[in-house]
């Protein structure tokens, strides 16, 4: 059997980028049970509600939703259990420091196969606002705009 290479999306959180601003990204490890795994390569995940904790001098990931595997036995998962995330010390520490500084929490951008191993994108992020949801909203429809009228000059059709 061939090696799994590259990387194979399972499920993204698009909801984050724009509840949040993201100001760093981290590539994490995941401990999973076997029937886990399964269900996840079978693409069944979702990241709604999820969110990371370090306690302890350990990362947790919490409120993810494996759904149990169908072909498992007794022997399959809890859905919406923790689970541990394999950071190395120093990229934990840094996490402490930055999300005790205040106004800062870890989120799940991503969970994903790369080179047959499974992973999660934990992004650094600070909460946004209401009216800076709707700024945010504002501006890319003010650059969709923008770049729809160039586009349309550069084809030589003016409105």
């Amino acid at each position: 059997m061939a090696k799994e290479t590259g990387r194979k999306l399972v499920a993204q959180n698009r909801r984050v980028r724009h509840d949040y601003t993201i100001l760093d990204t981290i590539e994490a490890g995941i401990v999973l049970q076997g029937t886990e795994v399964k269900s996840l390569r079978a693409g069944r995940a979702s990241l709604v509600d999820a969110f990371a904790q370090i306690s302890d001098g350990e990362a947790w990931l919490h409120g993810v939703h494996i759904p149990e595997y169908t072909e498992g036995t007794w022997t399959n998962h809890a859905p919406r259990r923790r689970r541990k995330l394999l950071l190395h010390r120093d990229e934990i520490a840094k996490l402490v420091g930055k999300t005790r500084e205040g106004g800062l929490t870890l989120v799940p951008l991503a969970l994903y196969f790369k080179d047959g191993r499974a992973k999660v994108e934990i992004a650094l992020a600070r909460g946004r606002k209401t009216y800076d949801k709707r700024h945010a909203l504002a501006e890319r429809d003010a650059s969709r705009e923008v770049s729809r009228v160039l586009g349309r000059r550069a084809k030589g059709r003016e409105d």
